[in-house]
């Protein structure tokens, strides 16, 4: 089974291990996605004002290498998580950075170019609102024909806001007194 995980950087790695482990077995594979929009005229009028007199332009870098370069970097900065999730759980996985400036049709394009038996992303809207018959994840299962399995994010537990609250606001005991709150 080949499994697409498609992120934007807001996918809990740690539930997608599971799923993953659980879908591939020990043969199937994972690949890592994220659809990056370049803003080609903005990274063009970067390099047009570098010009110097002292500076050999031949060196210079064509704006398909910055492209190229921006595309990477954003890339693997979405990805990253949940690529080093996989590794560490020792589930082998290849990264894929797709340009793109609507991210479900090249989910869908990717899903069908690498085979991919069920699409895993993550979910951005509630899922029982009406708007998110219109997202990505809606799209995706829409366009692909695959099974899509959304991943919600991570649910924030009583005890895990009260653990920010209390480093936010670090009570201070005194014996004999009532708990008063630091600033």
């Amino acid at each position: 089974m080949h499994v697409l995980v498609a992120t934007a950087g807001a996918l809990s790695p740690e539930p997608v291990v599971e799923f993953a482990r659980h879908l591939i077995g020990g043969t199937g594979s994972v690949t890592v996605t994220t659809v990056v929009e370049v803003p080609r005229s903005f990274l063009e009028d970067l390099g047009a004002d570098d010009w110097h007199p002292l500076h050999d332009s031949t060196h210079r870098e064509s704006s398909e290498s910055v492209v190229d370069s921006y595309l990477i970097e954003r890339g693997h900065r979405i990805t990253d998580p949940v690529r080093q999730a996989l590794e560490a759980a020792r589930i082998p996985c290849d990264v894929q950075v797709l340009e793109g400036a609507d991210p479900a049709a090249a989910i869908s394009l990717a899903a069908d170019d690498l085979g991919a038996d069920v699409v895993i992303l993550g979910a951005t809207k509630q899922i029982f609102d009406r708007d998110a018959w219109e997202s990505v994840s809606a799209r995706v299962m829409i366009e692909s024909g695959r099974p899509v399995l959304v991943v919600p994010e991570a649910r924030k537990t009583l005890e895990n806001i009260e653990n920010v609250e209390s480093a936010e606001n670090p009570t201070v005991f005194h014996p004999g007194t009532e708990p008063a709150v630091s600033a």
